[in-house]
């Protein structure tokens, strides 16, 4: 099945050690230009420090963390902020089209072609063994680069204005995942990751 021809369904993409699917473009209220601007304007963005391998640096693109829960990764710990409308409704699209439960979202501002997010998996403890998170894109299109942990095979997927991607079963435990740098110029990208707080 082309993606392009079924664009509000969650297609399956085989892949060894998990689960992944994307769905072209995920049906919505609004047109994705508008609900990029709002995303934008009435976000209150942060650039925060993390942690890796010992140092401390400032992520490569700006933040923020809604629902219900705190979440900690990198050494960092999030305080929720609340739900706003907007939040809410794309909450309720992403769970009717994943068929799974969602309390927590994580927004990436990514400002341009040099912001980015190294590899990483979604494996911290409170979000359980096999957790299911959704990647909803809203702007410009980025590559999605995949790892395998162990044999370092890679995937690349382009993901577009309003496409939703579902990472579920051992794809954190097996797979790392990321957005690189880009060469050429590209415009701004904002990024919401659905997932369930333990």
């Amino acid at each position: 099945m082309d993606l392009f021809d079924s664009p509000g369904t969650l297609v399956p993409i085989p892949i060894e050690d998990g689960a992944l699917a994307l769905m072209a473009r995920l049906p919505l209220p609004y047109p994705t230009g508008n609900i990029f601007i709002r995303l934008r304007d009435e976000t209150p963005w942060r650039q925060d420090s993390i942690v890796l391998f010992g140092k401390q640096h400032l992520q490569p693109r700006l933040t923020a963390w809604h629902g219900d829960a705190s979440y900690t990764y990198s050494g960092l710990r999030l305080g929720p902020l609340p739900w706003t409308p907007l939040l809410a409704e794309l909450r309720a699209a992403v769970e009717a089209a994943c068929g799974c439960r969602f309390n927590s979202v994580l927004l990436n501002y990514y400002r341009n072609e040099r912001d980015s997010m190294g590899m990483h998996s979604d494996d911290e403890p409170e979000l359980g063994p096999e957790p299911a998170i959704a990647s909803l894109s809203f702007g410009a299109t980025r590559s999605f680069i995949l790892r395998h942990k162990r044999n370092k095979r890679t995937i690349k997927l382009d993901l577009h204005d309003g496409s939703l991607l579902l990472m579920s079963g051992s794809l954190q435990s097996n797979w790392l995942h990321g957005i690189h740098k880009a060469a050429r110029s590209l415009g701004e990208r904002i990024n919401l990751t659905f997932r369930f707080i333990a």
